[in-house]
């Protein structure tokens, strides 16, 4: 049973991080939660970024043939990529919160395309409109 993804009235759309695309396709315990995000791709932004870190890890993990599922089904979202200025502004966000690169794009990301980001990395807990949930 899948649970609505929280919505938020200035954040019309969802972002689910790499960590949570892989614990869904995964199964792992966390995956419910991030399903409520993902049974709605017409409100689901995917960072370019997100392909490649799973695409990565499903490639290590279970071959080439479950990667490349992986990535069609992330690819029913809206995939965007950052600006040069935004992901300068990411940068400026990592430096001053201390987050990894990685954070630090998806993070971007929710800001120019309003939305809720869905997390277990706890490098993001502590920003605003993110939801974790611990590993």
């Amino acid at each position: 049973m899948s649970v609505a993804p929280v919505t938020q009235p200035d954040r019309p759309w969802h972002v689910v991080d790499s960590c949570g695309w892989l614990a869904f396709f995964g199964g792992e315990a966390n995956a419910p939660f991030f399903e409520a995000a993902l049974a709605k791709p017409d409100a689901l932004i995917v960072p370019a970024l997100t392909l490649c870190e799973v695409g990565k890890r499903m490639l290590q993990e279970r071959g080439e043939d479950a990667a490349l599922e992986a990535l069609a089904v992330m690819q029913k979202g809206k995939v965007v990529q950052l600006t040069p200025t935004d992901l300068f502004e990411a940068a400026k966000t990592a430096v001053k919160h201390k987050l990894s690169m990685g954070d630090a794009i998806i993070w971007q990301t929710a800001q120019v395309h309003p939305a809720v980001i869905y997390t277990q990395d706890a490098g993001l807990r502590h920003m605003p409109h993110v939801l974790f949930k611990a590993k």
